[in-house]
């Protein structure tokens, strides 16, 4: 795979925010109720905030194409990957697999990795197990997941 993760610019908002409507609506297919996502995964306007702030990231295929992104989190020696997301025609190619450790190279001095994913996403819950990631608690709603470096 020539693929390349890093973080992204206001220029990238447009297209990250398609793709991450794309992702989240096609959970209809993986249990959820409606299409639907996080607050903001639609909106260009939040991921221009997020890449600001220094908290968007995107993957990058050989041709420079953005394939997917993230949004990640960092307080102190804290990762929260706040989500993760790829272009849906792109599913089951280990391109997921490839960013989460991505994610967890780029940030080496991280100690804690934390998410959460809803409890109906039997995709997620999977992926994130297969991972190594433990269940730390859940909810009527959420699962969050935690992994020690």
């Amino acid at each position: 795979m020539d693929l390349q993760f890093m973080k992204a610019g206001t220029a990238d908002a447009l297209v990250l925010a398609g793709i991450s409507k794309q992702a989240f609506d096609s959970d209809v297919e993986v249990g959820a109720a409606s299409p639907g996502g996080p607050p903001g995964y639609q909106s260009v306007p939040f991921h221009v905030r997020m890449a600001r702030m220094n908290h968007l990231f995107k993957l990058v295929d050989g041709n420079g194409v953005i394939i997917g992104g993230a949004i990640l989190f960092r307080k102190g020696d804290t990762l929260n990957i706040g989500r993760v997301f790829t272009d849906p025609q792109h599913f089951r190619k280990g391109y997921g697999l490839f960013m989460m450790r991505e994610i967890e190279n780029l940030f080496p001095d991280v100690k804690l990795f934390t998410l959460d994913t809803p409890v109906w996403n039997i995709r997620t819950n999977a992926f994130y197990t297969k991972l190594g990631y433990s269940e730390g608690k859940r909810d009527a709603d959420m699962v969050y997941y935690s992994k020690k470096r």
